[in-house]
C-alpha cells in the first residue's frame, strides 16, 4: 500500500494536478443604511449635528480606522448619496423593495451582499451613532478575528432595575400585577456590588457573510460582544434627543486624525457674519445696525481665554466700519481694514505676531475670503452664505444671528480638546 508521502511524489512525477481548495480572500465591508424617508426627522441621517452631518461622524470613523477594504452607505435618496460620497463612502443604490417603511435592516443587508460577492465580512454600523471613535471598530474586528467569532456586536453596561409592564384584561375583570424582572426588592443590591446587564447601544453589528446568508441573522453562531463606555453609547431616534447628542458629541465625538487647532487668533469678515444685512433708517436719516447678544458674548470669551479677536472691515463699506466702532467699546476687540485680497494685509499681521494660519481661527463670507479660509486652522461661514467652499465648521445660525458666537463656542472647544491632549502627551513623556 503506498503511504501519502509516495502518493504526493508519484503525482509530481506523472505531472497529475492535486485538487486544492479555493482560496478565498477575506474582504471586510462597513455599511451604513441612511433611508431618506425617515418619519420621526426628515432626512435625519444628513441633518447637521454639531456642523456636520449626522451620518459624516460614523463614516469619519469608519474611514479611519483602517479595518475596512470599503466603505458603504446604502441609500435611495439623491442627497444622502450625495454627502456619502464627500465624505468618502461609495454609494450602494437600494431597491424599491427594501426601501419601504415595512422593510427591515436585514432586508437591506441580505440585497447588499448579494450584490456584492467579494465581501466575507460586513459591519452594520449605525448611521445614528455619532460617538463612535475608530478604536472601537478596531478592537472588536481584532476581537472577531483572532477569536474565530462569527458576529460581534456593540454593547453597554447599565445598571437599571426593570419591572414587568401591567396589562389588564380586555373584560377589566383582572389586573396582572407588577414583577421585578432583573432583582428582588427585598435584597436590592447597591451599584458597587451589581455587574448591571448588558443592553444592545446598535452603534455597530459585525457579521460573516456565511451568517447573514445562511442563517438570515446578524448575531448567532459562535457570537461574542463588545463593551463600550457609556459616554460614547449615544443614539438620536427623535427631535428631543438632538440637543442632548449634541452636547455630548462635542465632548465625546471623534473630530478626526488631526489634533484639534488650538486658536490663538481670530480674523471676523464684519460684513454679514455680524449683521444680518438689515439696516434701519431713523428720521433723522441716522442708520443704526443691531448686534445679537450672543455675538457679543462669544467675542469676551474668546477674549477672556487669550484669543485675539480682529474684525476686519474695507474702505468701501462704512457701515462695517461703524459696526466694528460700536463692537471696539463693549469688547475692546481689534480692527484692521483690509483690502480686495485680505491674505495680504493679514500676513504681515501674523509675522508682526510670530503666529501662522493653522493658529488663525478665520469666519468669512464673501469670495475674496476663500483664500483665508482655505488656510486657516480652523474656518466657517454663516449659514446660507454664498461662498461654494468646504469649511472646516458648518454653522448653522445666519449672520447677525449668533453665528460669530456659535463659532466662537466652537472655537473654545477645540482649544480645550487640543490642550487636554498635550496635557496627556506631556504627563506621557515626563
Amino acid at each position: 500500500m503506498t503511504d501519502h508521502k509516495e502518493n504526493v511524489r508519484l503525482n509530481c512525477e506523472l505531472d497529475v494536478p492535486t485538487k486544492k481548495r479555493p482560496r478565498v480572500e477575506k474582504h471586510t465591508a462597513a455599511l451604513i443604511l441612511a433611508r431618506g424617508g425617515s418619519k420621526g426627522i426628515p432626512l435625519k441621517n444628513i441633518k447637521k449635528l454639531a456642523g456636520v452631518p449626522l451620518i459624516a461622524w460614523v463614516l469619519r470613523a469608519a474611514v479611519d480606522s483602517g479595518m475596512f477594504d470599503s466603505v458603504w452607505v446604502s441609500t435611495d435618496h439623491d442627497e444622502i448619496e450625495n454627502v456619502a460620497k464627500s465624505w468618502g463612502a461609495k454609494v450602494h443604490r437600494r431597491s424599491p423593495e427594501v426601501s419601504k417603511d415595512t422593510s427591515t435592516s436585514l432586508d437591506t443587508i441580505q440585497e447588499f451582499v448579494s450584490q456584492h460577492p467579494e465581501v466575507t465580512v460586513i459591519c452594520n454600523i449605525q448611521a445614528t451613532s455619532p460617538c463612535l471613535h475608530p478604536k472601537h471598530l478596531k478592537e472588536a474586528l481584532e476581537k472577531m478575528t483572532e477569536f474565530k467569532y462569527d458576529s460581534v456586536f456593540s454593547v453597554v453596561r447599565r445598571h437599571q432595575f426593570r419591572w414587568q409592564e401591567v396589562k389588564k384584561e380586555s373584560d377589566g375583570s383582572s389586573i396582572e400585577r407588577t414583577r421585578p424582572l432583573n432583582l428582588d426588592p427585598a435584597r436590592r443590591p447597591r451599584r458597587q456590588d451589581w455587574n448591571g446587564e448588558l443592553c444592545e447601544n446598535g452603534s455597530f453589528y459585525f457579521a460573516t457573510r456565511h451568517l447573514i446568508e445562511n442563517r438570515r441573522c446578524l448575531q448567532g453562531d459562535n457570537v461574542a460582544y463588545y463593551e463600550m463606555p457609556p459616554e460614547y453609547s449615544v443614539d438620536i431616534d427623535v427631535d428631543i434627543d438632538w440637543p442632548v447628542a449634541e452636547q455630548r458629541v462635542l465632548r465625546y465625538g471623534y473630530f478626526g486624525q488631526d489634533t484639534p487647532e488650538v486658536v490663538r487668533l481670530m480674523f471676523c469678515n464684519v460684513c454679514v457674519c455680524l449683521t444680518d444685512s438689515w439696516i434701519s433708517l431713523s428720521s433723522s436719516k441716522k442708520k443704526d445696525v443691531t448686534i445679537n447678544p450672543k455675538d457679543t458674548l462669544g467675542i469676551c470669551m474668546l477674549k477672556e481665554q487669550d484669543v485675539e479677536v480682529w474684525l476686519l472691515t474695507s474702505t468701501e463699506d462704512p457701515m462695517a466700519q461703524l459696526l466694528a466702532d460700536v463692537l471696539v467699546k463693549s469688547t475692546r476687540c481689534n480692527v484692521i481694514s483690509v483690502g480686495e485680497e485680505p491674505k495680504h494685509d493679514l500676513e504681515q499681521l501674523l509675522d508682526e505676531k510670530n503666529l501662522e494660519w493653522k493658529d488663525v481661527a478665520y469666519m468669512g463670507y464673501n469670495k475674496q475670503d476663500v483664500t483665508c479660509l482655505n488656510l486657516a486652522g480652523l474656518s466657517t461661514v454663516p449659514a446660507k452664505a454664498p461662498v461654494e467652499i468646504t469649511v472646516k465648521y458648518s454653522c448653522q445660525h445666519p449672520g447677525g444671528m449668533g453665528a460669530v458666537g456659535e463659532f466662537a463656542e466652537h472655537i473654545l472647544l477645540q482649544k480645550q480638546k487640543g490642550e487636554s491632549l498635550q496635557d496627556r502627551i506631556d504627563g506621557c513623556s515626563s
